[in-house]
């Protein structure tokens, strides 16, 4: 471990391949350049949902954790944003939890399980996640938005819109301070960066998924 480099900035290197291939998915691609319909769109964020009731179900219990604690923020919770987005992509009479994927399903289970035996591993997914919706969301939201003509901002989007936080820039330098600050030694600081790694492979599986379900060459509705 390269204690001179801080952990934040670590974590960041060592999955920038990870995190690479995620952003790389055929069918990413193909939803933002709009050759998806929308109802790929609204399968992507049903998938979404599992993922972040995985992360939220405990956040109430980790809030007090000296280790995940100082990551469960009010401002950062998106499942009740999902599920306005679902009822207004679904109708309101359908189902936000029907069919996951197995991969979604595999990578709920993961997080899940970190959120009740290692406070630490959950942050790497808590890190993976949020920073990445705050930091990468808005793309998604403007291509959805120019795409499927939702209202700016509003529902069908609102999963990527962070309401209660006014300054993204000054939040994301925040929480990195946390993540150098994280109370743990050298050896669990290791295994953190490869849960990093691990949780941006799940999400590559998801994505792949995804990928195998709407082909890319399939044209939008």
């Amino acid at each position: 471990m390269n204690t001179a480099q801080p952990f934040s900035q670590l974590i960041r290197t060592a999955s920038r391949a990870q995190h690479e291939e995620a952003e790389s998915s055929g069918f990413l691609g193909a939803m933002l350049g709009g050759r998806h319909g929308v109802e790929a769109y609204a399968r992507y964020t049903q998938q979404l949902r599992f993922v972040y009731r995985a992360l939220e179900e405990r956040a109430g219990v980790l809030r007090d954790d000296p280790v995940a604690g100082p990551f469960v923020r009010p401002e950062l919770l998106r499942l009740s944003a999902l599920d306005r987005d679902l009822a207004h992509l679904r109708g309101p009479g359908r189902p936000a939890d029907a069919a996951p994927l197995p991969a979604t399903e595999e990578y709920a289970a993961r997080i899940a399980e970190c959120a009740r035996d290692w406070p630490a591993g959950y942050v790497a997914h808590h890190y993976t996640r949020y920073l990445g919706d705050l930091s990468g969301g808005r793309i998604i939201r403007d291509a959805a938005e120019r795409t499927w003509g939702f209202d700016r901002g509003g529902d069908g989007v609102r999963f990527y819109v962070f309401d209660a936080i006014p300054n993204p820039a000054a939040f994301k330098r925040a929480y990195r301070a946390r993540l150098d600050a994280l109370p743990v030694d050298d050896l669990e600081k290791r295994r953190v960066v490869e849960e990093c790694r691990r949780a941006f492979a799940y999400n590559t599986a998801l994505l792949r998924d995804l990928e195998r379900e709407f082909p890319a060459t399939a044209r939008a509705l």
